[in-house]
């Protein structure tokens, strides 16, 4: 039997500028509205660390450096792919903040993130993010329904 599955490789990367704010994006997707960080696509034959430098620049117009893993999020899609996000943050950054087509990007006080429309289960990814106790969101089915698990 093989050990091989068809999987999708995706990257979240929360910036913080040191003075405790945070990066975020206003996701323009109608499938995923809403606050999150930005992130994309592995691209095939890319690192999951480049990956990240990349989709950030292009969403924000920021050149991340040293992004740190700091978890994963990974379900099973209808087509039984493994669709996996890696989760980085840094605090190292160079360049000069610009939207793009994906949402509008800004600052915000981490303080406040609660305040704004957020993607769906962000805050569970925020929690991994900042845990010293966690590192792994977790979806699956258990009699046809969804469930969660933060480990």
């Amino acid at each position: 039997m093989s050990r091989s599955e068809q999987a999708i490789f995706t990257n979240l990367c929360m910036i913080c500028d040191g003075a405790g704010n945070i990066l975020v994006q206003d996701r323009r997707d109608p499938d995923w509205p809403g606050i999150c960080f930005p992130g994309g696509h592995v691209e095939p034959g890319e690192s999951f660390v480049e990956s990240v430098i990349r989709e950030v620049w292009e969403e924000t117009g920021l050149t991340i450096e040293n992004p740190k893993l700091c978890g994963t999020k990974q379900f099973q899609t209808d087509d039984n792919e493994r669709y996996v996000v890696f989760f980085y943050k840094t605090d190292r950054f160079s360049g000069s903040l610009k939207s793009s087509d994906e949402g509008e990007v800004f600052w915000i006080p981490r303080d406040t993130l609660a305040n704004y429309r957020l993607s769906i289960d962000f805050e569970d990814m925020v929690r991994i993010m900042e845990s010293d106790d966690l590192s792994e969101f977790y979806y699956y089915t258990e009699n046809g329904d969804w469930k969660l698990k933060l480990l």
